[in-house]
């Protein structure tokens, strides 16, 4: 399978059988009028885009999901809310980050040998050695987010400068990358803004056809370059606080299959890309067992992941997720979590989600979002891109 193209659909459609992986940030352009800057050209902020490598700083983070999707029940973490996050690393690897999330607080640190996962809703503290982070505990920040995007599309896209603007209150180019005339999707274009002194992404926007508004964004609220306090990097555990070993193979027993396990189903399910760039097209076809597992699918004690940060306020978009209800409030919030994602029905689902439509392919549930759609056809096959039906239609054709 090949990995580049299939991040250019994933990134690009961020939906795939109700799970959302593209968040949206309904956050305005910056306070007061664009800045003056000097010309830059577009193919150097590209550069700087793909090789940023900020060093220390402190910021917070914040994600809206404004797919459109509505809330539903046993599973809110699809639906439209808002996501915040505290970041901070030192530029030498050691990082801290705290995802409030209603009454209480998810904080994860890693100090350079150790990562310790604090949960203060249920007093428990996992730690990991830091070279071996379970990959759903990475967190995503802008930077790492534009970096993405960008190395996905930039070679089937027409990149401009378009202007400027202020972003966490400092000045920022804003770098266009928009689809290029052959290609078939409702996308309209990717912007990132990029600090004009840094040159570090500070803001990703994706942007619909038919929209003035972001219908994708995760972009830092505030941003502080420099050194960081190093007491942030360290972490004691509260005295009265369960501290147990962690293993990354542990942790996805109880999230779901692990990495192994996943490439395992994608090679089962013959997982492929249909097509290129924007209009590039995941496809597959589920099996019964396959179907089972997405039924029995349970939310991880630190949250579920959705498009990098972790930890949500209101009912968790990507690039933030885990709260104990849809509004990231309650006290029973741990043991919510452990019911909320047993026993999903995933036909329900897909009726609440979709439109039960059919053609000379099959028949089966449409879902669509402002940003990109999945067909699920009743056999099993299922097509996801950022593209219209009619893609779809012909990508899911050719599965068999």
């Amino acid at each position: 399978m090949n990995r580049r193209r299939t991040t250019v659909a994933v990134a690009a459609a961020g939906v795939a059988a109700g799970v959302v992986g593209l968040g949206v940030l309904a956050m305005p352009a910056g306070a007061g009028p664009a800045p003056v800057l000097p010309e830059v050209g577009a193919q150097e902020l590209v550069e700087s885009v793909l090789t940023a490598k900020p060093a220390a700083f402190g910021g917070s983070i914040q994600v809206d999901n404004n797919l459109g999707i509505p809330v539903l029940a046993g599973a809110p973490q699809l639906s439209d809310g808002e996501s915040k996050a505290r970041m901070w690393t030192d530029g030498q690897g050691r990082t801290r980050v705290q995802l409030p999330s209603g009454n209480s607080e998810r904080t994860l640190v890693n100090d350079g040998s150790t990562l310790w996962m604090w949960n203060s809703a249920d007093q428990k503290v996992v730690k990991h050695s830091a070279d071996e982070r379970p990959a759903e505990r990475k967190v995503a920040d802008p930077v790492s987010a534009a970096r993405e995007v960008v190395t996905a599309v930039q070679q089937y896209s027409d990149v401009s400068v378009d202007g400027t603007a202020r972003v966490a209150n400092r000045s920022a180019y804003e770098l266009v990358l928009a689809p290029k005339p052959d290609e078939r999707t409702v996308l309209r274009e990717v912007r990132v803004a990029v600090d004009s002194e840094l040159r570090v992404p500070l803001r990703v926007s994706v942007l619909t056809n038919g929209t003035a508004e972001p219908a994708a964004q995760i972009g830092f609220t505030d941003f502080e370059a420099g050194a960081q306090d190093a007491s942030l990097f360290s972490f004691t555990p509260p005295a009265n606080a369960e501290v147990v070993e962690g293993k990354a193979k542990d942790e996805g027993a109880k999230r779901g299959p692990d990495s192994e396990q996943a490439e395992k189903l994608a090679q089962e399910s013959g997982l492929k890309t249909v097509g290129e760039g924007w209009d590039a097209v995941l496809v597959a076809k589920a099996s019964p067992d396959v179907l089972g597992q997405l039924g029995q699918a349970r939310d991880g004690r630190f949250g579920k992941r959705v498009d990098g940060v972790e930890g949500r306020s209101d009912s968790r978009p990507p690039w933030a997720r885990g709260s104990e209800d849809s509004t990231g409030s309650g006290s029973e919030g741990s043991a919510d979590q452990d019911r909320r994602g047993q026993g999903l029905d995933p036909q329900k689902l897909l009726s609440q989600l979709g439109k039960k439509v059919s053609g000379d392919w099959g028949s089966g549930t449409l879902i669509s979002t402002r940003v990109g759609s999945a067909l699920i056809a009743d056999d099993g096959r299922v097509a996801l891109g950022a593209v219209p039906e009619q893609v779809l239609v012909e990508a899911i054709g050719q599965v068999k």
